[in-house]
């Protein structure tokens, strides 16, 4: 199932495969059945659509978003990252299928894919409304650096991907939601607002299983923490952080303040 998603190109046929195979996992747990996991060789990159072209990320364009054009490149921004976040989600079932873990990992990371898909399909709705599309503009050829600087190291794509990338969404999406609301653009707050409700748990899930891991093997959360984003982050953290809802994501402050680039990241 994550193998299928992962080789399909076009986003909208991803994201409804996705979805169709969250629904048929979940179906299976409410009857209290588990689909029984097997090996697979997930790809080292995703399929992914002729469009966008996907460029460096110094190359990308910037736009102001408080013109109409501004707000859709936003748009494309975030759809770009919900995308990649799918494939991130199932990567992460397929990749470590050779470690032992509890049914509830598979639950969390299924959940989180489907709601990425959800989220991406809601914010290509919003491009489409302003006449526009997922692949009208350029993108950002990173997003899946941090899969492959990870692809053999369990913890560090936990460290990495949702307690340090979906953090940072946390952290972001709140003047996301205000550029949104002083335009006027309703549908496009609506669908921010849903992925600001949801992300926290996807931050929470990386949180809560790398913690898991941790204690397997009786190690301090902390300084594995730190060691493995300064070995796999390029950079240090930005704030401000939204300290609020990386606590209640289960970051807290002495996690991720060493490592910003701040004059008071030593607190």
């Amino acid at each position: 199932m994550a193998v299928e998603v992962l080789t399909t190109a076009d986003g909208r046929a991803k994201t409804a495969l996705s979805r169709r195979h969250a629904a048929t996992w979940f179906a299976a747990r409410a009857a209290g059945e588990v689909i029984p996991l097997g090996n697979a060789s997930p790809p080292l990159r995703p399929a992914r659509p002729d469009k966008p072209a996907l460029l460096d990320p110094r190359d990308v364009p910037r736009r102001r978003p408080g013109s109409p054009q501004g707000r859709i490149a936003l748009l494309h921004a975030v759809a770009h990252i919900e995308l990649n976040a799918v494939d991130l989600h199932w990567d992460i079932i397929a990749r470590f299928s050779d470690v032992k873990m509890p049914a509830g990992f598979y639950d969390d990371w299924v959940k989180a894919a489907d709601e990425e898909s959800k989220h991406f399909n809601l914010i290509s709705d919003c491009l489409e409304a302003l006449g526009s599309h997922y692949g009208a503009l350029p993108a950002h050829a990173g997003m899946w650096r941090a899969a492959e600087d990870t692809i053999d190291d369990f913890m560090g794509r936990l460290a990495v991907v949702p307690m340090v990338l979906e953090a940072r969404g946390l952290d972001v999406t709140p003047g996301m939601i205000e550029i949104f609301e002083k335009a006027g653009e309703t549908q496009a707050v609506d669908a921010m607002q849903v992925i600001y409700a949801e992300e926290v748990a996807h931050v929470a899930y990386g949180s809560k299983w790398f913690h898991f891991l941790c204690g397997r093997h009786d190690l301090d959360p902390k300084e594995v923490f730190h060691s493995l984003v300064r070995r796999y982050f390029h950079g240090p953290l930005k704030p401000p952080f939204n300290e609020e809802k990386r606590a209640e994501a289960g970051l807290p402050p002495d996690f991720y303040w060493p490592l910003a680039d701040h004059p008071d990241a030593n607190r």
